[in-house]
């Protein structure tokens, strides 16, 4: 099911006289969520990302705007009705149903032509039960559960009605990180084994990342980015985005353009060529370090950190912006931990500029 928003847009009344401005919660949301696609909603805590999910769903109405299932126009279709199967964070299971109780609960109320048997019942239940092998456990209440198995309950409970589309918000979140990897990665299975058009919430950049086909990256209810998530990654349009992407996260430099060199502190870093002259800042992917005896980049040494395939070398630099540099290399480089400084090269694709008025992403051109 392919779904397209229109010029999305939710605004909540002020509060009272300490807060009477409106707040904008989603500001033109403009997308088409291709049919049978995982797509990610991602960006930090009041970004609007649950927001967008409920105007989907029906449980809050736009402001202004469209939304559209297919050719079919739901803007003001009731929840009910829009056949979207809804899995909360807290996942809102019946503690005093068993867990096949709860999976049958929303086919119970089906009526008219979309009334089932009681055999019709069972058989969707069991199936949908097994598509996320929960089988074993149809008998047991909730309060007998992990929180894994609870989970897959409450992804069951929105799947046994065969819904058009499946809404995730933030489904993860209270699982440990065991649990959450291992959970993602059933996430995935059970997409792409159902082909529903599936919309997943989350504030993690790592589980977004990991599952979906495309990611949209918000900011104050405003749409930054929206791309397959290693080209969101590796062409990120603004400093934010940057930011947000990554782990470990980004390294931040002030640094200055002159005659198509840049420059950190003073340290002649690389070429970029059809950057203009100016104050720029500076992101450099952890990944995007070469060391070198003679690198052109020298950062006073804090520690060396040895972490199995890679090491990470937590540095220090007078044009940083963070009180340490991060930059993962391979195993087989050896640093003296004793050392008071390492040198670095850059991989040039590894280094974005952005602008200091505006933190868009300033372009260059890299010579090959």
């Amino acid at each position: 099911m392919k779904i397209t928003l229109e010029h999305l847009t939710k605004k909540f009344p002020g509060r009272g006289r300490k807060n009477p401005t409106e707040v904008i919660a989603v500001d033109d949301f403009d997308f088409e969520i291709p049919d049978g696609r995982l797509v990610g909603l991602l960006g930090p805590s009041g970004c609007g990302k649950s927001t967008t999910l409920n105007l989907i769903c029906g449980l809050l109405k736009p402001t202004s705007g469209k939304i559209f299932f297919g050719e079919d126009d739901v803007t003001d279709l009731a929840p009910e009705h829009r056949g979207v199967g809804l899995v909360f964070q807290n996942y809102a299971l019946y503690p005093h149903l068993t867990v096949r109780q709860n999976i049958q609960f929303p086919l119970e109320n089906l009526k008219g032509a979309d009334k089932l048997s009681k055999q019709e019942m069972a058989d969707r239940v069991l199936e949908a039960a097994g598509l996320v092998q929960i089988e074993a456990l149809l008998d047991r209440k909730p309060g007998e559960l992990s929180g894994g198995q609870q989970q897959r309950v409450a992804i069951a409970r929105a799947l046994v009605k065969m819904p058009r589309v499946l809404l995730l918000d933030e489904p993860l979140s209270n699982l440990d990180a065991r649990l959450r990897l291992q959970t993602r990665e059933e996430i995935r299975r059970i997409q792409k084994q159902t082909g529903i058009t599936t919309i997943f919430v989350t504030h993690d950049q790592d589980e977004a990342m990991s599952i979906s086909d495309l990611i949209v990256v918000m900011k104050d209810g405003v749409v930054q980015q929206i791309g397959k998530p290693q080209e969101v990654y590796d062409n990120p349009v603004n400093l934010f985005v940057a930011k947000f992407l990554g782990t470990p996260p980004i390294n931040l430099f002030s640094g200055r353009v002159k005659d198509e060199m840049l420059y950190l502190g003073e340290d002649q870093v690389l070429s970029v060529k059809d950057a203009p002259d100016g104050e720029v800042y500076v992101g450099i992917r952890p990944e995007g370090f070469l060391l070198r005896e003679d690198g052109a980049m020298h950062c006073q040494l804090v520690r060396p950190e040895v972490m199995g395939r890679d090491v990470s070398i937590v540095s220090t630099h007078e044009a940083s912006e963070n009180p340490t540099i991060r930059s993962i290399i391979q195993a087989e480089n050896h640093v003296d931990p004793e050392a008071s400084h390492v040198q670095f090269d850059l991989r040039p694709r590894k280094v974005f500029l952005f602008s200091k008025t505006d933190e868009k992403r300033i372009p260059f051109r890299i010579e090959e």
